[in-house]
């Protein structure tokens, strides 16, 4: 099969392809180049290596096939671009092949990957080392066709990052963002995966690249980076109104451009949460708690809003600090709570949802006891015994105050 131009490339196409050939003679197996969204960009054309089908559809395509059916196949993506080297990976089914991969970098900016099926006899230490060499002689053929839009781009990303991390005072991180003393306010969005038991998240490297090109597409001014499992944009002088029209449409944009089979329905849910405008640079790192705030809870719950500022979601982010209050403290605890739960765990009793939903319905018996479908005199015995066994006094405010707040995050473990 002769090599096509890709249109991602120009005229770089026939360099990636030789160098794909080239290391393929070393590596004694056929060899792909991938960019960050799995495109097929090159790969070797010598004559009697082996080929599997994952490879023919790879090269027929030029795309990777992939589906949300394949989680295992997003993970050794996420560690091939995490490693240092080269990562041996086994097959995914039956009629695959083995293969070995390195990620292609420049410097600390990921650029795609670069694959060999491994020969017959496996891979040696040549072939490893051809693989490394072919990964870096990879990102200088890749770099020289990027725009110098897209390498400001990633430079502005770095400018953010260091300011996330408080590394700079509020006057360099000015400076290497390139904005006027004039320019305020700043708004933070974060971009995060919903965290589905069912589903792999997307890989950070590609989520950040897909995130990093709809805002430069949205707002020329953007910065983007990508620090934990969170893609950060910083907005410069929007109104609120514009933040949340802009971080609904990354939400549903992004989430449609990870999709990864051609065709496949639905897309790759995300949350996105808005900041507070802030006048001075200096406040980023307020901005970067705030956000992360957001997302603690809305990622892990479906229900939760796609797009949410602190105001939505006030009540959840205030349970989540006490709860990592209790944690460090737990000397702070209720022991009569404690004490309940710990007795309906080992008795199969229900003294602690009663409590909770006489609390829920703040002291309403009828419709407490709806709610557990229980009839109100059995509730009214549930909580007597509950002040005896485990005194609790309910009748305080404060207490009940302490009581109800455990018991909710009870609930939530």
């Amino acid at each position: 099969m002769e090599p096509t131009e890709s249109p991602m490339l120009g005229g770089t196409s026939e360099e990636l392809f030789a160098l794909a050939n080239a290391v393929a003679a070393v590596v004694g197996g056929p060899v792909s180049v991938e960019d960050l969204d799995r495109r097929v960009l090159a790969y070797s054309s010598l004559p009697d290596q082996r080929m599997d089908e994952l490879r023919r559809r790879g090269i027929l395509e030029r795309q990777v096939p992939d589906t949300a059916e394949r989680p295992a196949q997003q993970r050794q993506y996420r560690e091939v671009l995490a490693a240092p080297g080269v990562v041996r990976l086994p097959p995914l089914a039956e009629d695959e092949l083995p293969r070995a991969a390195a990620a292609i970098r420049a410097g600390d900016l990921p650029l795609g990957t670069l694959w060999a099926i491994e020969g017959p006899d496996g891979l040696d230490r040549s072939g490893e080392r051809a693989l490394l060499d072919g990964a870096r002689l990879a990102a200088l053929h890749m770099l020289r066709r990027r725009s110098a839009a897209e390498l400001d781009l990633h430079a502005r990303g770095e400018a953010l990052r260091g300011a996330l991390s408080g590394h700079w005072s509020a006057a360099e991180v000015r400076f290497r963002l390139g904005f006027s003393e004039r320019t305020r306010p700043v708004t933070l969005v974060g971009l995060a995966p919903l965290r589905l038991p069912d589903r792999e998240p997307p890989e950070l490297t590609r989520l950040a690249a897909v995130t990093a090109r709809h805002w430069s597409a949205v707002h020329a001014e953007a910065a983007v980076t990508a620090l934990g499992s969170t893609v950060y944009a910083l907005l410069p002088e929007l109104a609120p109104t514009a933040v949340r029209r802009l971080a609904e449409q990354a939400v549903s944009t992004v989430g449609r451009s990870l999709v990864r089979a051609p065709g496949e329905p639905g897309n790759t849910p995300l949350r996105a949460a808005i900041s507070r405008p802030a006048e001075e640079l200096g406040e980023l790192t307020e901005l970067r708690a705030e956000v992360d705030d957001i997302l603690r809870v809305t990622t892990y719950d479906r229900q939760a809003p796609g797009t949410a500022d602190l105001t939505e979601v006030h009540a959840r982010v205030l349970l989540a600090h006490f709860a990592d209050e209790l944690a460090r403290r737990p000397r702070l605890r209720h022991p009569g709570v404690t004490a309940m739960v710990e007795h309906d765990r080992v008795q199969h009793t229900a003294y602690a949802a009663s409590t909770t939903a006489w609390l829920d319905a703040v002291g309403n018996i009828a419709q407490a006891a709806e709610r557990l479908s229980v009839h109100p005199n059995t509730l009214k015995y549930r909580l007597r015994r509950a002040r005896e066994l485990f005194g609790l006094d309910l009748d305080h405010p404060d207490d009940r105050l302490s009581c109800w707040l455990q018991l909710r995050l009870q609930q939530r473990q």
